[in-house]
């Protein structure tokens, strides 16, 4: 395999935001207008390999600088992701803020210490890195250098690697193995240290190893994950697996360990007992019939149960092995990938070593609707553990949908577009489908060959006269040989003319003879092969050749050319590469493809095949008759476009786009991870709570402190005590101590009705703000409203109704009904049903009840919410701290604000609010009407608030006398002119609410609980970790009163 020198002498490279006049990048901050076309991404201007050939043309000398100057770069840089050019890393103090709307980003990566300039753009990435790729390969075909330069600089030569493929390795005493190179991609110059390292983790290894006393024979061996990997160029790969074969003594091992090193393989050793019950056991008898659609093993006696636990016990222990294997070899910077259902549980483990690792993971069976796989016993560890990789693929789109669904249905996650997003944080697994394919010039070479071509004329002689169908298949339930076979027999039956025309050629490779169930099908086929022979085959011909063994490459490629119809019936299959593999061979006869809808294939090839339902053997049987008819200039253009896509999307084209998928996605978490609030730094707030003179603290309530309920899922009633608020018991000693506390002020400000809240913290000194600030009382007084007198609420009347119809055609959803507000939560309710309600109300609501109403509808994660304008927490928080100022005369200024909540985004202005570098902004209705909705009131810390808020005119209907009189309401309007009105001690409340308030910016913790985005500094996952916060704020203040 071709790989080039980098000569020249190649600048420090630039620290992000630094300029560079002479700089050519097409994405450079002044050198936009000048950026190249999307038709300059297939390289077709040569850019990269005219520059690679002049510096070819260097001397000598250069090149010795270019090491020079290499190692030092590698000093500056301890790993490397993907080839992407390196920036030496600045202190996360030196990153701006990120913004949306910015097309560049400094990123600071904890999966390496690499600074990079990235695009936002998940596409436009990815773009990029496969043109590199593409001049990558151009550099590789064309600028290998000539032998007699090899000779001369002593660096390079061709060496045996990784499976016998060509390798890089270095003669000379400068004792590296890595590579450097100069391309031009885009206009971009890009320095590389060394290869990314690819391991590949698998059940078993690419090879049979055989032992010959103290030594061991390898032979590699066949499949379609072994000969997409052989050609992937750009990865310094390894490859980690079981042998195959039981060593129980530390000399075999050792002997084994050094034969595979050279094959660039390590070995997993496991004990015959944990293969039995891991491989014999729950792979194959649970996840793959399961994953197969043939459900699970029915068992009769309670051994029979003990013994699946005992199966998934030893699964784990098998994962725990691959895992320990992993981590001996791990570097940092690797790129991890995990293959098949044997190995769902190493990515949790392989996390567990180090969180930062590259982790992908790969099936390549079908993953089956949420409705079957909800039936394993062991659900939700399994979908827990894989959610641990950071990229997840499949073959096809519904593999990638059902598994969605069933983390969205069993776990009750949120499925996106991308992927699954696992609260509270809003960690991102991707999730996408990767189409395998073939290495197609593998074919093309093996029917070149001498041997394939008289072996094709061999085979041309003997079918003579006769059309040739073929079906290579494992003799497994899941191939749907039988069908196949009754399918052809119903042709045969139908069609007389066609007896002594046709020939089918069957193969069926046996696997798992040991097994009844194999056994049985065995004897099934053959008797369904003897009943057809029997009853059309002549004296001189039969109508079907069956093989019970399978054929070696070059022949199997033989008969591929001289078939004219390919039938494929599999009941169930991940992708099925036969397909691909006729269609590589019948570059001349342009045969048929028969292929099922139920195999993966059918979504890339169903363009130039012909699908059937393998079921349906009549279906089966018109197809045969169909194909056989096709026209000349039909078959040409079927096969021509199945040729097209088997030679474009090929094994390494499927390695290549995984792997660059997966570097990507680690870029995506890292953005996404910089638009997180950062986690609350708990000792450096109690120890300012604890310099504070006069605190105050604003707490939510639901997902904020309520308690967890602990029960095995998500079943009723569990749900039921759910949907009770209850204070979480470690908190009732935590507010008993803070309570105490004079400097102290507790606000507990949420959405909930005021009965709730009297219910939880009545027996607490402090203060209640209920429906969202619109309620107001210290739980020593009564209950006082905030909202305007006259708020138009008639529009309740008719949004009633429609939440009421919502919550009686989507099961398990309720309605909240307070006293300003109307809320549908559908939290319990099946997730996707729910989805679609919450669309269908949400456009009902627009365009009837709501269309011309002064209200704002709130949707959260799982509900839907209709408020009045300009209610929210942070318009509700001047009004309540006026009043509690005023109400305790406070005279020390408030040096200390903590605002802890799980609020939905419309409430987040509260946070907003106490931030003393930013206005405070807030919606208000002025003069009666409805300025668009929205409008603002500037506030600064430490000056006077300004403006309030009003109802709509006279005539509206008011909820305010249920909380109170009109003498208990913090502001009133007058109805008759609908302007804002205020008492002149209301006046003075505001004008004390504000000027107590001395902030500074040390000094304010906003943090937001169990969400993904927010305006809040910082952040808490769960209410257990607002829990154990709060009960270091209790303990510190016990600390200073025993001072």
């Amino acid at each position: 395999m071709p790989y080039r020198k980098a000569n020249g002498n190649p600048e420090r490279p630039k620290r992000c935001g630094e300029e560079d006049e002479s700089s050519t990048h097409p994405f450079h901050p002044q050198r936009r207008s000048s950026s190249p076309s999307s038709g300059d991404l297939d390289g077709s201007r040569g850019d990269g390999v005219n520059l690679g050939r002049t510096t070819e043309r260097s001397n000598n000398s250069s090149s010795r600088n270019v090491k020079k100057e290499i190692s030092k770069t590698d000093s500056r840089n301890s790993s490397l992701s993907g080839a992407i050019s390196i920036c030496p890393v600045t202190s996360p103090a030196q990153l701006g803020p990120l913004s949306d709307d910015d097309s560049e980003h400094c990123l600071l990566s904890s999966h390496g210490s690499y600074h990079k300039t990235v695009s936002t753009s998940r596409v436009d990435r990815l773009l990029q890195q496969r043109q590199r790729n593409k001049n990558l390969n151009s550099f590789q075909q064309h600028d290998w250098p000539s032998d007699s330069d090899s000779q001369e600089n002593g660096v390079w030569e061709r060496g045996g690697g990784w499976l016998g493929r060509d390798a890089l390795v270095s003669n000379s005493n400068i004792h590296t193995a890595n590579y450097a190179y100069h391309a031009m991609d885009n206009g971009m110059h890009m320095v590389c240290s060394e290869r990314q390292r690819l391991l590949v983790v698998a059940n078993r290894l690419p090879v049979s190893a055989t032992r010959n006393g103290d030594t061991w024979s390898l032979e590699l061996s066949a499949g379609g994950l072994v000969s997409a990997l052989l050609g992937v160029r750009q990865f310094e790969t390894r490859w980690i697996g079981w042998a195959g074969v039981n060593v129980p003594d530390e000399v075999g091992q050792v002997a084994l360990k050094s034969a595979l090193e050279e094959k660039r393989c390590v070995p997993v050793y496991l004990d015959e007992e944990t293969v039995h019950q891991y491989y014999n056991g729950y792979c194959n008898n649970v996840l793959w019939p399961l994953f197969h659609y043939l459900g699970l093993p029915q068992e009769d006696r309670l051994s029979a149960t003990r013994s699946l636990e005992d199966q998934f016990e030893a699964y784990k222990r098998a994962n725990r092995k691959f895992a320990e294997v992993v981590w001996s070899i791990y570097k940092e910077g690797d790129v991890i990938w995990c293959h098949d259902y044997h190995l769902m549980f190493l990515p949790k483990f392989l996390k567990e070593y180090n969180v930062n690792m590259k982790v992908g993971w790969f099936l390549h069976t079908p993953f089956p609707s949420s409705e079957i796989y909800r039936m394993l016993p062991s659900r939700s560890e399994l979908l827990k553990a894989v959610l641990c990789a950071d990229l997840i693929g499949f073959h096809t789109y519904d593999y990638a949908r059902h598994f969605v669904s069933a983390c969205t249905r069993i776990l009750g996650l949120e499925g996106t577009r991308s992927g699954v997003e696992d609260h509270p944080l809003g960690k991102l697994t991707r999730v996408a489908a990767f189409p395998i394919g073939i290495d197609p010039e593998r074919f093309s070479e093996a029917l070149s060959r001498p041997d394939v071509k008289g072996c094709i004329k061999e085979l041309q002689q003997k079918f003579a006269g006769r059309k040739v169908m073929l079906g290579v298949d494992r003799l497994d339930t899941i191939k749907g040989i039988p069908q196949k076979l009754l399918a052809f027999e119903k042709f045969l039956d139908e069609n007389v003319e066609w007896r002594d025309k046709v020939l089918l050629v069957q193969i069926a490779v046996p696997t798992r003879t040991d097994v009844h169930d194999y056994q049985r099908l065995t004897s099934q086929v053959h008797e369904i092969v003897g009943r057809i022979n029997g009853r059309f085959g002549t004296l001189t011909t039969v109508p079907i050749h069956h093989l019970d063994r399978s054929l070696d490459f070059h022949r199997l490629c033989a008969l591929y050319a001289v078939t004219d119809v390919a039938l494929v019936t599999s009941l169930r299959d991940g992708m099925n590469l036969v397909s691909y593999e006729f269609v590589a061979c019948q570059g001349s006869k342009k045969g048929v493809l028969i292929l099922s809808e139920l195999a993966g294939a059918a979504q890339s090839l169903g363009a130039g095949a012909i699908l059937v339902n393998p079921w349906n053997i009549s279906d089966v049987a018109a197809a045969i008759k169909y194909a056989l008819d096709m026209p000349e200039s039909e078959r040409e253009e079927c096969h021509l476009h199945n040729f097209e896509h088997v030679t474009t999307h090929t094994a390494q084209v499927w390695a290549e786009t995984f792997v660059s998928e997966l570097n990507d996605t680690i870029v995506e978490a890292e953005l996404r991870t910089l638009r997180i609030p950062p986690y609350l730094p708990v000792e450096e707030a109690v120890a300012k709570y604890q310099k504070a003179e006069n605190r105050l603290l604003i707490l939510g309530f639901n997902a904020t402190m309520t308690t967890q309920v602990d029960g095995p899922g998500r079943r009723g009633p569990e749900q039921i005590r759910e949907m009770k608020l209850r204070l979480h018991p470690h908190l009732q000693e935590v507010f008993g101590i803070l309570c105490k506390d004079p400097k102290t002020t507790i606000i507990i400000l949420s959405g909930s009705e005021r009965s709730v809240l009297d219910e939880a913290f009545g027996s607490f000194d402090l203060w209640l703000a209920a429906e969202n600030g619109m309620f107001l009382r210290h739980t020593r007084g009564a209950w006082k409203t905030t909202m305007p007198e006259h708020l138009n609420m008639d529009w309740m009347d008719s949004v009633q109704p429609v939440f009421e119809y919502f919550r009686e055609r989507t099961p398990r959803s309720y309605v909240e009904i307070r006293e300003t507000s109307l809320l549908w939560n559908y939290k319990y309710a099946d997730v996707e049903f729910g989805r679609v309600q919450a669309r269908d109300m949400l456009q009902h609501l627009c365009t009837g009840p709501i269309s011309n109403a002064a209200v704002d509808v709130v949707q959260g994660g799982r509900s839907v919410e209709v408020r009045p304008v300009g209610v929210s927490k942070g318009a509700a928080i001047d009004r309540i701290l006026g009043e509690i100022v005023h109400k305790k005369r406070i005279t020390t200024p408030i040096d200390y604000v903590l605002c802890i909540g799980h609020f939905l985004s419309k409430d987040e202005d509260i946070y907003t609010f106490f931030e003393p570098e930013l206005p405070f902004k807030r919606e208000f209705i002025g003069n009666g009407k409805v300025v668009e909705g929205k409008g603002y009131v500037e506030r600064r810390m430490g000056s006077k608030a300004s403006g309030g808020t009003c109802g709509k005119a006279s005539g509206t209907r008011s909820r305010s006398s249920s909380a109170g009189s009109a003498d208990e309401a913090l502001i009133h309007t007058n109805g008759d002119q609908g302007k804002a009105m205020t008492s002149r001690d209301e006046d003075l409340v505001k004008q004390e609410g504000s000027s107590v308030l001395d902030l500074k910016g040390e000094n304010y913790f906003s943090c937001a609980v169990g969400r993904k985005r927010s305006n809040a500094r910082y952040s808490l996952p769960s209410a257990e970790d607002v829990v154990t916060f709060l009960k270091s704020i209790a303990a510190s203040y016990g600390c200073t009163a025993g001072q």
